[in-house]
């Protein structure tokens, strides 16, 4: 059985902290979806949260932060398309944003990587933990190719292993967020998801 703690208690970030900077995966919960998430700069999180949803390593994995001043020092260039759209309704909320990178100033755990794809998530316990510890690698909490369960419950068995530590915060919704490509120009919608495509394209018109 995986150690669990509902998101809403107090001791509910503190143990979250603890157990990535211990290298732990935590199932977390966010405003779309269940998410696995790690400490970006440890390698063997990484590594296991590649294992724990059988995910081929070589594809790269989406970030979240807490605000926009958090992207400061990973050295992406932020369009003024990407702007407008981190100053819209959807943010925070079910919007993923790739960048590209200036030439320098990324940490080591970017090298190599021609975008970076960040989201500001809509949700009390995901927000308080990314002020609390900064950016973090979250990934959908599904094996790769397979569909996202909507409870802690229903999600843990079907993991190729349990995570560290499971932060319960009941039902979420299944549909991810929408993806688009500022990194591009002009930038384009990758993925729609909960943001209503005709909405996010209207912002970058």
């Amino acid at each position: 059985m995986v150690e669990t703690v509902p998101a809403g208690s107090a001791a509910a970030v503190d143990r979250a902290a603890a157990a990535l900077g211990a290298g732990g995966v935590v199932l977390a919960p966010t405003d779309t979806v269940y998410g696995l998430a790690v400490a970006p700069d440890d390698g063997r999180a990484v590594d296991r949260l590649f294992a724990i949803k059988r995910r081929p390593v070589v594809r790269t994995l989406p970030v979240m932060v807490a605000r926009r001043g958090q992207l400061s020092g990973l050295g992406v260039v932020v369009t003024a398309a990407a702007e407008r759209l981190i100053a819209s309704a959807f943010v925070p909320g079910p919007l993923t944003i790739a960048l590209g990178f200036s030439g320098g100033g990324r940490p080591e755990w970017l090298d190599g990587r021609g975008e970076m794809a960040f989201r500001i998530p809509d949700d009390p316990f995901m927000l308080a933990l990314l002020a609390r510890i900064g950016p973090l690698f979250v990934t959908s909490a599904n094996i790769h190719g397979q569909r996202t369960r909507q409870t802690v419950d229903e999600i843990v068995p079907r993991l190729a292993f349990a995570p560290d530590l499971a932060v319960d915060g009941g039902a979420r919704e299944t549909v991810p967020s929408t993806l688009v490509n500022c990194a591009v120009d002009p930038p384009l919608v990758e993925r729609e998801g909960a943001a209503p495509r005709a909405a996010v394209e209207a912002l970058l018109a």
